[in-house]
């Protein structure tokens, strides 16, 4: 079994770091529920004015993380830090923070303007400059001229703009999302996820974002954070984690791969050989302290895999095996075909071309692959 290294050095903040770098610093922070630890002994750091979203599948601690950061859960030990200040004791109403739900919590029977306008009320401020306010807010997130229209009278995503705008409002120091796109249909949410980013980078707040959906993590942030049992597996830029996965957890639950379980046969360098139990033998990158004779998984995707009716369309150099079509799984662009190596028949998930020079392949076919040894990786079990 693989165990998740700590994650310091580049993701817990230095002393020199902390003054202005850091929005949000979580340090040592832990809350379990009897024997279950749903966030364990955590730190973790999100750069001021940056897109952090914390990724990973139900369960893993991610939602309980959120609520403590906004004050509704207390840590039974550690602490967090808000533009570095201690949040020990304060009150949810208290903290430099708004939240955003999956179903936003708008007052039905307010006005769009009014709801935006709400918690400036509460604070005391002067109804001409909570207008004034209410007026920009709305402009910078597309929507001016909306502050007298009804809540009932707007689309699913002018109703998320608008959960934003009245967050946003309050110039907080942090905005935390729950996942907010998942109660929308799939054409709107991939539209929120452009308006989302773009609109992050133009008011500046810091955005930190939970999410199961690695779509969602990868188009948005600037950094993420893979959770699994409580603790982060690898943080870093969409391009680290999908390129650069550091364990078979982030390999696996980042984007599509082709899982593969065998001993390792040999070692070249930063190399290994795999052997699957069916007699396979597949070469990729070594991760972590695998070695000869360990068992091992090795991962690549479905897009690494070179294919073709013919050797001779393949790469020249690269080791090349001969595979059955058992199905076509047409999708326009992420169109794949799944295939049985032919001698020890493993099954292989593989991409076809953009250019739709095999979108005519049919089951039952015979198809040759190859791959670059550089882009699978082979993890310790």
């Amino acid at each position: 079994m693989t165990v998740a290294p700590a994650v310091t050095a580049a993701n817990t903040p230095t002393a020199a770091d902390r003054a202005g770098v850091f929005d949000l610093e979580v340090r040592t922070a832990r809350k379990r529920y009897g024997a279950f630890a749903a966030v364990d002994d955590l730190s973790f750091g999100v750069r001021s004015g940056s897109f952090f979203s914390i990724l990973g599948p139900s369960g893993c601690g991610k939602t309980t993380l959120l609520r403590m950061i906004a004050g509704f859960i207390a840590p039974d030990a550690g602490d967090i830090l808000i533009k570095g200040q201690s949040m020990q004791g304060v009150p949810p109403n208290r903290r430099p923070v708004n939240m955003v739900f999956q179903h936003l919590a708008l007052f039905p029977m307010m006005s769009v303007g009014e709801n935006i306008a709400y918690g400036l009320e509460r604070r005391g401020v002067k109804a001409s400059t909570a207008k004034a306010k209410v007026t920009d807010m709305l402009r910078r997130v597309g929507l001016p001229g909306s502050e007298g229209k009804r809540i009932d009278q707007l689309s699913g995503g002018q109703k998320q703009r608008v959960a934003i705008a009245r967050s946003l409002v309050l110039e907080p120091a942090l905005l935390l999302l729950d996942e907010p796109l998942g109660a929308l249909d799939l054409k709107l949410r991939e539209h929120m996820k452009v308006e989302l980013k773009q609109l992050q980078a133009e008011v500046g707040t810091t955005f930190v974002y939970i999410t199961h959906d690695q779509s969602e993590a990868l188009v948005m942030s600037d950094q993420v954070a893979v959770m699994n049992h409580g603790r982060f597996e690898q943080v870093g830029s969409p391009q680290d984690l999908y390129y650069q996965p550091k364990t078979a957890f982030v390999a696996g639950f980042v984007g599509h791969n082709n899982r593969v379980e065998g001993q390792i046969e040999n070692r070249n360098g930063d190399q290994v050989l795999l052997r699957t139990d069916s007699g396979l033998s597949l070469w990729a990158q070594r991760v972590g302290a695998v070695d000869q004779g360990q068992k091992a998984s090795l991962f690549i995707r479905p897009e690494a895999i070179e294919i073709g009716r013919s050797p001779r369309e393949l790469p020249a150099g690269d080791p090349a095996w001969s595979a059955t079509v058992q199905a076509v799984l047409f999708d326009g662009g992420n169109s794949t075909v799944q295939v049985n190596e032919e001698r020890p028949g493993t099954p292989l998930q593989i991409a076809l071309p953009l250019t739709g020079r095999l979108a005519d392949l049919r089951a039952g076919e015979t198809v040759h692959f190859s791959y670059q040894p550089a882009q699978a990786w082979c993890f310790p079990v």
